[in-house]
């Protein structure tokens, strides 16, 4: 399990890529692109202008409570357990796994908010990340070679352990 210190988590607060204040403001962005989404309310609103996410990562909670906007789940489903800060080895795989069988959806028991670092690894070029920033709207993130490096090196900030 990767863990990240309390000391490097405001370095996940700052957009890893394009931020944008509506949903609607990126439809006409990611037409004809593969999109992965990270979130229950990302997922949801997607869906809701006719979107599917290729893979879809949720755990039923926004903001800390209970999401009342529950996506509607696609094609294979993957639960996982990932606690809060962390990144367990059963996430990665499922992530993985995913993108080679989509479409999918992972639902994470605790938290897949730093889920979005593995997707952009393991994620095709191209491809279309999407995540929600609280109160500011929606992140995008196009994987490309500078994505995959970005979150390479954010992992370096993680802490391996056998937990």
């Amino acid at each position: 399990m990767l863990t990240l210190p309390e000391e490097y988590r405001k370095l996940f607060q700052e957009p890893f890529g394009k931020l944008h204040r509506d949903i609607d403001e990126i439809i006409p962005i990611i037409a004809d692109s593969t999109v992965y989404a990270v979130g229950d309310v990302v997922t949801h609103n997607l869906q809701k202008r006719g979107i599917t996410p290729a893979i879809a990562v949720v755990d039923g909670y926004t903001m800390r409570l209970p999401c009342k906007r529950m996506p509607v789940f696609q094609g294979e489903c993957i639960r996982v357990k990932n606690p809060a800060g962390t990144l367990t080895e059963e996430l990665i795989r499922a992530l993985d796994h995913a993108i080679m069988h989509p479409p999918a959806t992972v639902i994470v028991d605790g938290e897949e908010d730093l889920a979005v670092i593995p997707l952009v690894i393991a994620a095709p070029d191209g491809a279309i990340v999407l995540y929600g920033q609280p109160h500011q709207g929606v992140v995008l993130r196009r994987v490309n070679k500078k994505a995959k490096e970005t979150a390479h090196h954010f992992l370096t900030h993680f802490i391996h352990s056998d937990v």
